[in-house]
């Protein structure tokens, strides 16, 4: 898979809503494991947003865990601080909720009269020739 990247407004967004969270997945001595990935894939799929923090005082270091990790599990890097990851991946179920909803919104469009509403009849009507309407009433034809 490949990284995801986001637009500044999004990943913004993502930052204030991280502010508050603590580090879900910590890694060890051992560095980037399989069960390490499977943890961290399984806490993008339970929350989409999450810490991460690694020990090491390498910034390369991190930077490669970082990367393999974006690589391997398709994620978007929000911010990295320091020691710490924030990583995001939204969830296949929203992405199928809000397919759902962008279908049902769509078929709604699409049955909808394209003028007016309920009063547009009504409307058409008071500007049909000959009658008359409170600005015409004083006027001669």
């Amino acid at each position: 898979m490949a990284e995801l990247l986001l637009d500044r407004d999004e990943r913004l967004e993502l930052r204030s809503q991280a502010h508050h969270l603590q580090p879900v997945v910590l890694l060890g001595a051992n560095g980037l494991t399989d069960a390490v990935i499977k943890e961290v894939d399984r806490a993008l799929t339970a929350h989409e947003l999450i810490k991460i923090r690694v020990p090491s005082d390498d910034r390369e270091e991190r930077e490669e865990i970082f990367s393999e990790l974006l690589e391997k599990l398709g994620a978007a890097r929000v911010q990295v601080i320091g020691k710490l990851l924030v990583l995001w991946r939204p969830s296949p179920e929203k992405r199928k909720a809000e397919a759902e909803r962008a279908k049902r919104r769509q078929m709604a469009e699409n049955h909808r009269p394209t003028r007016g509403g309920p009063t547009a009849a009504r409307k058409t009507r008071a500007r049909a020739p000959g009658r008359q309407t409170k600005k015409s009433f004083g006027t001669a034809r």
